[in-house]
């Protein structure tokens, strides 16, 4: 198959360099977040003794009276704000100075508004948690694993799907999505993204670049399938439920450091390469689906077999980790074992 082309070592190196370059800017952001948030300062009190504060999500809370002790903490917190702030500067200027060069090798391959939302999302703790990202744009998350990139053709899309876990905890949700819940996260990194109708499970911008919301259909229909939304508002979106999404819910999940079309690197999760190209194969087979569909289901899911063949062979689909996958859809492994002229001459069956 010809659907993918191998890196170069000079596009290998540079995408090894960016990630850690990212790796080390994303914890130091991380640190200078939790670390150092807010601020520190002292106050009088009405017995005009000092007081030390701190200011954390809007609230200030006293740290204690002027002493050796809190004159220490405050020296501690600005010195300490000071250096990390400094050091994720000087990692952001990095990754400012790699994204032409990265442009300039052709290894920027996320369309820009896609990496936007997921970086949004991921910022509020949701990817991997709350929400997989399904569809085309997992293919960049296996290219990236398989050393290679796929051909433009089996990646040109102009939408992202969002697999909603109705499982994740409504508590963490509640304290992370504003009270417009995903709607208002889509309009601030796009203001004319809106629903296409009042609880619609899409999202459309001006531009016509299309973001769905899915989730899996309830094991028990008449006991219904939990949340479908991350908010009450009447705008949000509204998970529409689709038969064969529990499989890719339930299947181990891969990520990957990933780069968008203007040079910048992302992280986002998504289903086990092996459960993707299963259930993208199965999609082939519906009768009920879209005929031009159908035709690059089947395509998507050869191309992502062939990468779990040649460049990913410690992922088996015969592995226990699938088991929550129905046996008859992992029987569909066997039609991805064809020959090719790489298995002639080989001394043993094809088993």
């Amino acid at each position: 198959m010809n659907n993918f082309n191998e890196l170069s070592p000079d596009q290998i190196r540079q995408l090894v360099n960016t990630e850690q370059v990212y790796e080390s800017y994303e914890a130091s952001s991380k640190e200078y977040e939790q670390r150092f948030s807010g601020s520190m300062s002292w106050k009088t009190s009405t017995n005009g003794k000092e007081y030390l504060y701190k200011k954390s999500g809007g609230i200030w809370k006293s740290l204690g009276p002027r002493s050796t002790e809190t004159e220490t903490t405050f020296g501690q917190f600005h010195a300490g704000r000071e250096n990390s702030k400094e050091r994720v500067g000087s990692l952001a200027q990095r990754l400012d100075e790699l994204a032409p060069v990265n442009r300039a090798m052709s290894l920027g391959r996320v369309p820009q508004l896609t990496a936007r939302i997921i970086r949004a999302l991921d910022k509020l703790g949701l990817i991997g948690t709350a929400i997989d990202i399904v569809g085309t744009n997992a293919l960049f998350v296996y290219e990236r694993l398989a050393g290679v990139h796929v051909t433009s053709g089996l990646l040109s899309t102009q939408d992202v799907d969002l697999l909603m876990d109705s499982r994740f905890s409504l508590r963490l949700i509640g304290r992370t999505f504003s009270q417009k819940g995903l709607i208002g996260i889509l309009q601030k990194v796009d203001h004319s993204f809106a629903p296409l109708a009042k609880n619609s499970y899409r999202a459309a911008n001006r531009d016509g670049f299309l973001v769905d919301l899915i989730k899996p259909t309830p094991k028990n229909i008449m006991s219904g399938g939990g949340r479908s939304g991350f908010s009450s508002d009447d705008e949000d979106l509204r998970a529409v439920e689709i038969e064969g999404l529990a499989w890719l819910v339930n299947s181990p999940k891969v990520s990957a450091v990933v780069i968008d079309q203007r040079g910048y690197p992302l992280t986002f999760s998504c289903p086990d390469p092996r459960a993707f190209a299963l259930h993208k194969l199965w999609l082939s087979r519906r009768a009920d689906r879209d005929a031009a569909k159908r035709s690059r289901d089947g395509m998507q899911a050869r191309v992502v077999a062939e990468l779990i063949r040649t460049r990913l062979p410690h992922l088996h689909f015969g592995s226990e980790d699938l088991r929550a996958m129905p046996a008859a859809l992992r029987r569909l492994a066997e039609e991805f074992n064809v020959s090719d002229s790489a298995d002639e001459g080989r001394l043993t069956p094809n088993w």
